[in-house]
């Protein structure tokens, strides 16, 4: 199976070949391809329709059997809409701005989508998002280095390294490739 990933970053091609070892004779290339949204998408339909745009461009571009897309994105969540209760009833803290992935896979006829972890932006980090920054230079900023979204990602800095972008992504490729693994969605 030949599959292109709408990106040329290192992880998202790694993310992408990491998922999919367990495929014999699965080749994974790298192709620059436009996400059609912005730079840094907000919300989650934004983000979704990212990487649903990479995985049907990847197609356009060359002869792929399966395009993937992925695209890191930022939403907020209020108090409610993703609130959790313990098992005491408590109602748990989950509103703010979040980290968000999804990926999408496509053979041109069925496409699928999964999405990452959710990670939860400091105030700090988020306030400068929500005035417009993009992440990853506001991530390279706050650890004073270059290129962090091809290296361990905000997912390695907020989770103290417990996870990474790789590792995020990869979960959301899984999921993406849920249609073309199993009979479950037919």
């Amino acid at each position: 199976m030949r599959v292109g990933v709408g990106s040329t970053n290192p992880v998202k091609r790694s993310a992408t070949e990491s998922a999919l070892r367990e495929f014999p004779g699965t080749s994974v290339e790298s192709v620059a391809v436009e996400s059609g949204v912005s730079e840094q998408p907000v919300g989650e339909r934004e983000t979704v329709e990212g990487a649903q745009n990479r995985a049907r461009n990847v197609l356009d571009a060359a002869d792929y059997d399966i395009g993937v897309g992925l695209e890191g994105g930022v939403a907020e969540i209020a108090a409610g809409a993703a609130g959790a209760e313990t098992e005491v009833g408590e109602e748990v803290e989950t509103d703010g701005f979040f980290l968000i992935m999804w990926a999408a896979a496509t053979d041109g006829d069925r496409t699928g989508v999964g999405a990452g972890p959710r990670l939860r932006l400091p105030e700090s980090i988020a306030s400068r998002v929500r005035d417009g920054e993009e992440l990853g230079p506001v991530m390279d900023d706050v650890l004073d280095m270059d290129d962090v979204a091809k290296k361990q990602g905000a997912a390695g800095a907020l989770t103290g390294g417990i996870i990474d972008r790789e590792t995020a992504l990869r979960q959301a490729i899984a999921g993406a490739f849920g249609p073309f693994v199993t009979d479950l969605y037919e």
